[in-house]
């Protein structure tokens, strides 16, 4: 069992590298290795205002559950998660972008919308994990935003292109691997959208309105792939997703993780 802690990817003056990042979120104390590992500390530090956070992993794929949250179900699919449970679908590693990196939409996605969700980092190999087992392959959590351009998502019948965009997965700030720290079916999931320098909570809900839990999702998926480390999961999005516009701004916050926020651009 490696000892917990908050793993953060870091651009320094020397180059991007691993650290540990302190409780506080003030210093990122830099490592040799990767979070996989117990951390070597190579002695070198900075104040984490000095440094821009990146994208805490670089995954190989971004496995993702949608229509995980009935009342999403119901906002966006206009039907109940009765007859739409929830489904699989994956993002590429190239939609991946860090802490305040730009959101940049194209012309061709029309209604563009965020989802701030709860996501896994896995932390070993794994295939065929049983839901009881789940922690056993995770390293630890952290938040996504699972951008969605709906007219891309309902016009092409899949969702690849929808979801895929460069861009459409901010991901961060960091990673949080203490997992006993948190009650998975009582954490808070909250996404604030400023929009001409106003700024409202679009999403406030819970993950104890997730229909899959985090074992049952870790089961349904490595039935069909093989996770490696580093990969990511996206658990799902509660309701209050809305549209977002270049010159926005969103925020996603999760309880006991902190906050991941992205301007929005036009590509």
């Amino acid at each position: 069992m490696l000892n917990p802690m908050r793993f953060g990817r870091i651009a320094t003056p020397e180059g991007m590298t691993f650290a540990v990042i302190d409780d506080d979120g003030t210093t990122a104390k830099q490592i040799a290795g990767t979070p996989f590992t117990e951390p070597e500390y190579t002695g070198k530090e900075w104040a984490l205002e000095d440094v821009r956070l990146l994208a805490p992993m670089l995954p190989s794929k971004v496995v993702a559950i949608g229509r995980n949250y009935a009342d999403h179900v119901a906002e966006v699919f206009k039907q109940s998660a009765e007859h739409l449970p929830p489904t699989l679908f994956l993002k590429p590693p190239t939609a991946v972008i860090g802490p305040e990196a730009a959101i940049k939409i194209p012309e061709f996605a029309t209604r563009v919308e965020f989802e701030g969700e709860l996501a896994l980092v896995i932390g070993t190999p794994c295939k065929n994990v049983k839901a009881e087992n789940w922690k056993s392959v995770v390293r630890g959590v952290t938040i996504v935003n699972d951008v969605s351009s709906r007219d891309l998502q309902f016009a092409d019948g899949q969702w690849a292109r929808a979801k895929g965009i460069d861009t459409f997965c901010p991901l961060g700030p960091w990673i949080e691997t203490d997992l006993d720290k948190f009650d998975f079916d009582d954490l808070s999931i909250k996404a604030h959208l400023t929009h001409d320098g106003e700024t409202e909570t679009k999403q406030d809900s819970n993950s104890n309105q997730m229909i899959w839990k985090l074992g049952k999702i870790i089961e349904f998926i490595t039935s069909a792939y093989t996770l490696l480390p580093g990969d990511v999961i996206c658990t799902g999005s509660p309701a209050g997703t809305a549209e977002m516009v270049p010159g926005d701004r969103i925020e996603v916050e999760i309880a006991g993780i902190g906050s991941l926020a992205n301007p929005v651009e036009r590509a």
